[in-house]
């Protein structure tokens, strides 16, 4: 039992990190190099974990330091003094039940967020089921783990924030926490209150229902779905001031950390002051996390369509690019470690190949067309460039080692200031150091026209736009008195 109670906050943060990476104790056990059923007899706290073991966990699940800092309050105090905030029996959910039907729901008033999750359970097993295992997660920054680390250290997550509420079949029940952690609550809720008691039987289906608050301070612009048990219909609400001009946009993330855009649109509705986005699917596959992602132009842009001008700037504005004005696109972008933090990577490549495609339908790129991470928002050195022939170019961490072949000014335009076009002088060949998602460092040379499209989305993550790369007394022009539209760069014949 001292064991169990030194390690049950270790245990709680190691579980909340292993969640957020989506990573099953086999994946985590291949990354540290320590056998599944260590990590498994760790987290049911059967076994004391090695100092070894939590360092190679911090760094592998990029904890930003969660797991160390916990590993030595458990090292520095005495056995009888390590006490969890709360303590329960180790449990495992059971493994009868399916989800027939997930319907959740996100609303947002201005300050705070409630989420309301519907399920209608079924339990195909041979006994009663008197208990379901959920999880209140919260990430203020995600990306940034030292950063959210530090922030519920100073404002954590309290129950009374979040004022849960529990029903199964319209009769309020209660629960019992399994963990506590500032940003991370685990809990049971209980098929039962003081009326009585309200088992789940074989064969039978209820639905189960929850709700809790966050305020915006202590909620990042994200909400995810994880299926951890056989899902037939999951559905998805975010209900926004249409005020805030939210726009909306989400990844699917498999166990094998590959991320790729939602395979079925998010359908949204504007209404009585409010914007609605729904988003369904049918048989998700298990163990799949579904990432929604958001911004309020209102708040984070400086808005390009005034008087309610429709402009080329505006319809950029409003596929979810940041315009000129946000100092995210004057600012370095933040470099990758690769392949650790992969997962984060290919994230990041969805959501870059997911505003191009939105892109793709407001305009004709006849010269290919590129998006820099910070231009959605994210502080990451990632970057997309699709070429007029059809080629898919992915960079991280790129710089440019070299430059060769003389100068060409051509116009360019940005997608962060579209409704102007600047002539721009470039070199005709670069040479790219960048790093795969492996790890592994590489050089590539581009020319001419690919070469223009790759070195503008360098400059773009070393928080360069164009403008400081034209000519002292050279300046953009109207985009209505451009002519180039939809035609490629000219250069002469190759000799």
């Amino acid at each position: 039992m001292a064991v169990r109670l030194q390690t049950e906050e270790f245990v709680a943060e190691l579980k909340r990190w292993r969640d957020v990476r989506g990573l099953s104790q086999s994946a985590l056990a291949v990354k540290v190099g320590y056998t599944p059923s260590y990590i498994s007899k760790v987290e049911s706290q059967q076994q004391r974990p090695s100092r070894e073991f939590a360092e190679l966990a911090d760094e592998h699940l990029r904890a930003g330091g969660a797991l160390r800092r916990a590993f030595a309050a458990l090292e520095g105090k005495p056995r009888s003094d390590v006490a969890p905030r709360h303590q329960a029996a180790a449990e495992q959910p059971p493994t009868s039940l399916v989800v027939e039907h997930e319907d959740t729901s996100l609303y947002y008033d201005g300050s705070t967020y409630r989420a309301t999750q519907r399920r209608r359970l079924y339990n195909s097993g041979t006994d009663p089921i008197t208990s379901y295992l959920i999880r209140i997660s919260v990430d203020r920054y995600p990306g940034n783990p030292e950063r959210s680390n530090a922030h519920y250290r100073e404002h954590p997550l309290t129950w009374e924030e979040i004022n849960l509420g529990a029903s199964i079949d319209g009769q309020s029940i209660g629960w019992r926490v399994q963990h506590d952690r500032d940003a991370f609550k685990e809990l049971w809720l209980l098929f039962e209150n003081g009326d009585g008691r309200y088992p789940l039987y074989p064969g039978d289906s209820a639905w189960l229902e929850y709700s809790y608050t966050v305020s915006d301070a202590n909620w990042g612009t994200w909400f995810q779905r994880a299926i951890r048990l056989p899902t037939r219909r999951l559905g998805v609400r975010l209900d926004f001031p249409a005020e805030l001009d939210p726009n909306v946009w989400g990844t699917e993330t498999t166990m094998t950390a590959a991320a790729f855009p939602f395979r079925n649109p998010i359908r949204f509705s504007t209404e009585g002051g409010r914007r609605v986005f729904s988003w369904s699917t049918d048989e998700p596959p298990l163990h799949a996390r579904y990432r929604l992602e958001w911004t309020f132009r209102a708040k984070t842009k400086k808005e390009p369509n005034l008087n309610g001008i429709d402009t080329a700037s505006a319809r950029m504005a409003a596929i979810g690019v940041i315009q000129e004005g946000d100092s995210i696109l004057t600012t370095p972008a933040r470099l990758f470690s690769l392949p650790a933090e992969a997962e984060d990577a290919r994230r990041v490549v969805a959501e870059l190949n997911a505003a191009a495609e939105r892109a793709a339908t407001v305009h004709n790129f006849g010269k290919g067309m590129g998006i820099a991470a910070p231009q959605i928002g994210i502080d990451r050195a990632a970057a997309i460039i699709r070429t007029p022939e059809g080629e898919s170019i992915t960079l991280f961490n790129p710089r440019i080692i070299e430059e060769s072949g003389g100068f060409d000014e051509q116009y360019e335009g940005c997608l962060s200031f579209f409704d102007v076009r600047g002539m721009v002088p470039r070199p005709m060949s670069i040479s790219v150091e960048h790093t795969d998602i492996d790890g592994q460092q590489r050089i590539t040379i581009f020319e001419r026209g690919h070469a223009r499209l790759v070195a503008h989305e360098v400059d773009h993550l070393h928080g360069q736009l164009y403008r400081t790369k034209m000519r002292p007394g050279v300046e953009p022009i109207p985009v209505s008195e451009y002519r180039g539209t939809g035609q490629t760069w000219q250069y002469g014949q190759v000799p």
